[in-house]
């Protein structure tokens, strides 16, 4: 983490993913990983699948998300949950804030929660 038990949005950079897509990796241990995303509207993040489990939580905007075989639009307050192995997808409707955990946390997003 950037400082012991603590982190704050300065110590954690913003990184563009793809177009529209930002990610702030926020605090993490070795067995989960917390992360902010901020989704532009319009921006869209192709079907993908990794090992770890993801759950994720609207902080504001709107968000359609495709999880295996089901699509749902999701707003502020909505959550979903993403089984490791299942591929999924999104599209932001508006500017969008989720904040994601993984467990067990992505090896290729840890480079700036260290």
């Amino acid at each position: 983490m950037a400082d012991g038990y603590f982190v704050t949005p300065a110590q954690a950079a913003q990184v563009e993913m793809r177009e529209g897509v930002y990610r702030r990796t926020m605090a993490t241990t070795d067995e989960l990983m917390i992360c902010e995303f901020f989704l532009v509207s319009g921006a869209v993040v192709e079907t993908h699948s990794h090992p770890n489990d993801q759950t994720g939580y609207i902080v504001f905007g709107e968000l359609e998300i495709t999880i295996g075989a089901q699509t749902q639009v999701c707003h502020p307050g909505d959550s979903y949950a993403v089984p490791g192995g299942i591929p999924h997808s999104a599209r932001s409707l508006r500017d969008t804030v989720t904040i994601d955990v993984f467990s067990p946390p992505r090896s290729d997003y840890l480079t700036e929660a260290r």
